[in-house]
């Protein structure tokens, strides 16, 4: 049974981000979010130092002074981290930042790379999915270019639960690394509205997961992408064990056998000191350039979000400690 005991858990409580504190406390611990001690750690999440950092240089336009989508400084980014380390609901500078997201994706120019092709619509999906979750988070899942963005990713679902760019022809398996944010984004619209219509195409996009156990090929039953096994954080686009697993939860469907072995992999991957590391990064510290983090999240040794990620998902499973699956990460 995990608790304060576990050296994973109370190694995240001991850290000096309010954020990891308050998140472990709730989706580990199973603590309500209405009780004062945790009330109080909520509340210094928005001095914490990963959210201060991705809130630095913010300008009038709510944008960071360069294009939404840029790795990894861009709004865009920016916003799913901040979601991730559990921003309040309407925080102003969330809603800002929003906001740049919504007239890009909501321009012409973005929308022009939407393609239909035999039958199929081949568009960057995870653009939409990634914008719809921390949109619905930030709590403007009311406002309309946020609906559409929900209708537009049910009318991009392809046949078999997913998404996919891939311009070519004969593509007709979608991407794992383009399906995973649609089916988040509309997890959380689901959550956000009670949309029916999302709540159903985020499960058929689950199913599309758990038919593959996660990380195998519907064809061999070999692992798909040997890249898919490593565990990195943040992820950010990329397709890992991990995250899906997480974006299972709010679905019900983390405790289906079909990803028992994924689960292994996770239990597998802990150290003896209780927390787990990182397999490798996508990011990088500096000041310029692409593919720059301005948040520390910890490259080499235990890392914090890692490890609370990975007993999230053993905790939902059920395999630390049984207790309602409950939608991770909440705000407002």
């Amino acid at each position: 049974m995990v608790g304060r005991a576990d050296p994973g858990v109370a190694w995240l409580l001991s850290s000096n981000d309010p954020s990891v504190q308050f998140l472990t406390r709730v989706d580990v611990l199973g603590q309500s979010d209405s009780s004062a001690s945790v009330r109080g750690v909520r509340r210094a999440i928005i001095g914490g130092p990963r959210v201060q950092a991705l809130l630095e240089g913010q300008q009038a336009d709510g944008g960071f002074g360069c294009h939404p989508y840029r790795k990894w400084t861009g709004a865009h980014w920016r916003l799913v981290s901040l979601i991730e380390l559990g921003l309040p609901a309407r925080d102003p500078r969330g809603l800002a930042a929003a906001e740049q997201v919504l007239v890009w994706l909501g321009g012409d120019d973005c929308r022009s790379h939407i393609k239909a092709l035999d039958g199929r619509v081949r568009v960057h999906a995870s653009m939409e999915g990634n914008a719809l979750a921390v949109c619905c988070r930030i709590g403007m899942a009311r406002d309309p270019r946020v609906q559409r963005m929900a209708r537009d990713l049910i009318e991009w679902q392809w046949p078999d639960g997913g998404w996919n760019c891939d311009l070519r022809p004969a593509a007709s398996h979608s991407s794992f690394h383009e399906s995973l944010s649609p089916m988040w984004g509309l997890t959380e619209f689901a959550l956000a509205t009670n949309d029916e219509l999302a709540r159903t195409a985020a499960g058929r996009a689950g199913e599309l997961l758990l038919r593959h156990h996660i990380f195998k090929s519907h064809r061999t039953g070999e692992v798909g992408n040997p890249a898919w096994l490593r565990l990195r954080y943040p992820a950010y686009w990329h397709y890992d064990v991990m995250q899906a697993l997480l974006k299972l939860i709010p679905l019900g469907l983390i405790t289906d056998p079909r990803a028992a072995d994924a689960l292994d992999l996770v239990e597998r991957k802990r150290r003896a000191d209780g927390t787990w590391a990182v397999d490798g990064t996508y990011w990088r510290r500096g000041a310029a350039g692409s593919g720059i983090d301005v948040a520390d999240w910890g490259s080499a040794g235990p890392n914090e979000m890692l490890t609370l990620n990975a007993l999230r998902v053993l905790t939902a499973a059920g395999r630390l400690e049984r207790r309602p699956a409950d939608r991770f990460g909440r705000s407002g």
